[in-house]
């Protein structure tokens, strides 16, 4: 009797353990991502962001390179709910960085997963897993020209 119990959980933990190392990358789109309700009131306008090459103003001052790396429970959610949440975790991240630098925006942003670059000017890169979703961007801080 005490055998097929010991299998039974022995099969689970083999099960889960497969389950919990699952790494998913997906590409999404950052104007659904940028247009969430919660985006729209937690980015509140004070910093301009510009993805991959995309057209700014001059720059005179910039800190180059800064990075933030982001992870969220994604226990019980969509991949799509989870890296959603955690990329506007990582914008928050860099609003905040940059209003604290007394600059006017970030530039050059790209997803930087696993110190891999990937710009874009219209997907973000997310990896999800059974429990964890993450986000990393890499962005110019700058000051522009008055």
């Amino acid at each position: 009797m005490k055998l097929p119990v010991l299998a039974a959980a022995i099969l689970a933990l083999t099960f889960s353990t497969t389950a919990l190392g699952r790494d998913t990358k997906h590409l999404l789109p950052l104007e659904d991502a940028m247009n969430t309700p919660d985006a729209q009131q937690k980015l509140d306008g004070s910093i301009k962001f510009y993805f991959a090459d995309e057209a700014h103003p001059q720059i005179t001052q910039k800190i180059p390179g800064v990075t933030t790396n982001r992870k969220t429970n994604a226990f019980m959610k969509s991949d799509e709910e989870a890296c959603s949440w955690v990329f506007l975790s990582a914008m928050i991240a860099l609003q905040e960085r940059a209003q604290q630098e007394g600059a006017d925006a970030v530039v050059n942003i790209t997803s930087y997963y696993d110190r891999q670059e990937m710009a874009s000017r219209d997907d973000y890169e997310c990896h999800a897993g059974a429990v964890l979703a993450g986000v990393a961007l890499k962005g110019d801080i700058v000051k522009f020209a008055d």
